[in-house]
Formats: C-alpha cells, structure tokens, sequence
C-alpha cells in the first residue's frame, strides 16, 4: 500500500471517527447509544471482576482469615478504586429518587436501573422495614427535591423467613417484629402531612414494587 493510499485511510477513518462522535453527543439516538453503551460496559466491568479470587476477602488457599483481614482488603480495594475516580471524576448530581431496598447483598441498586449517575438516595436496611427515622430522612428528601419514592421487598428475603419460623422468630424478635410492622410503616409514611400533599399535588409519587433477587427485576405489588 502506499503512503498516499494510507493516508487516505486514515483520513477517512478519523473524518467517521469525528461523525461517531458527533452522531453520540448531538442527537437523541447516540445520548440513548451511549447510555446502552455504559451500562453495557459497567457489565462487563462485573463480569470481568467477579471471577478474580485472588481478590477475594477469602482466597482460595486460605485456611482462615481475620477480620483485620477483611479490612486491610478493604482499605486496598479502596484505594484502587479511589486512584480511579481521582482521574475519571463524575458529575454531581441531586437525586431525585429514593430507593428502600433491604440490605442482601444480592441487591445491587446499580443493576436495578443500569444507571449509576447519581440520581437515587438508597436507604438500606433488613426486610426493607422504614422506622421513624427512615420516614422523616425519605421526608426531608422529598423536601430537598425527590420525586419518586420506590419501596421494595425482594424474593428470598431471609428477614421474611425469619419472622415466618416459630424458632428463628425466638431468637430474632426485633427483626421478626419488623418484618411484621413493614406495611404498617409504609402506610404511616403515606398519611404523613407533608408526603400526602406532595402526592396529592402531584409532586411525588411512591411505588411499592417486588424484586426477582436471582433477575434484579423490578415487578409492582
């Protein structure tokens, strides 16, 4: 090939290079590729790191480790990560919805929705039970700006089996008092002054969904 052939190639590949990048920041179908595209990658980035046992809190030749083991883990992965985002910051954003999701590690809020810039609060705690505490944080959030207040229950939710076995429900009364008071909660936040008005207005609206914990899929109950 010629040096004048190459350079046409390359001419012709940065001139499309330019039109692709055009094509993903000025019109509506590239922003809809380009979130697609991020989300794929953040996948991908999942699926790239889930199979690494070396990373692991417990590696695979390891007969036991100490909690200040977990914890140096920790303290390393952070800083890998930290290292990261020092040079690929993110937009600050404000949320504008609330997630209650119970605290199974199962459950990952990013997966939920494939988004991960910064528009959810997440409120994490066992069997998705709000207390009085949860209640007026989700109010002051909704004060703040929040318009969609999402409450969830998952399947194969260990808080719910425990409060459904006679013996589990022994040894964990709190919990199991919880999980038995959950739609109480949720009806004494729906009558709250300020969360009713804004639901009256038109301002806020909560759904009460279910999520499939094998799928991540969200189903309304």
């Amino acid at each position: 090939m010629t040096r004048r052939r190459k350079w046409t190639f390359l001419g012709i590949g940065v001139v499309l290079l330019v039109l692709l990048i055009g094509w993903l920041q000025y019109t509506d179908r590239g922003h809809r590729a380009e979130f697609l595209i991020g989300g794929a990658l953040v996948n991908l980035g999942y699926l790239m790191q889930d199979h690494l046992e070396s990373y692991d809190f417990k590696h695979e030749h390891q007969h036991h480790i100490s909690p200040d083991d977990v914890w140096k883990e920790i303290q390393e992965q952070n800083a890998l990560s930290a290292s990261v985002r020092s040079w690929l910051p993110r937009t600050a954003r404000h949320p504008l919805v609330a997630l209650v999701v119970c605290m199974d590690a199962r459950i990952d809020t990013n997966e939920l929705t494939g988004d991960t810039r910064h528009y959810y609060y997440v409120i994490r705690t066992a069997g998705s039970v709000l207390s009085e505490k949860e209640e007026e944080m989700l109010e002051l959030a909704v004060e703040n700006g929040v318009e969609l207040v999402v409450l969830t229950t998952h399947s194969d939710c260990a808080a719910e089996k425990t409060a459904a076995s006679p013996e589990k429900r022994k040894k964990y009364p709190a919990l199991s008092q919880a999980v038995d008071e959950r739609e109480q909660r949720i009806r004494e936040f729906l009558v709250r002054p300020a969360i009713a008005s804004s639901i009256e207005s038109g301002k806020l609206t909560v759904k009460l969904i279910n999520i499939d914990t094998m799928t991540e899929k969200m189903l309304p109950r």
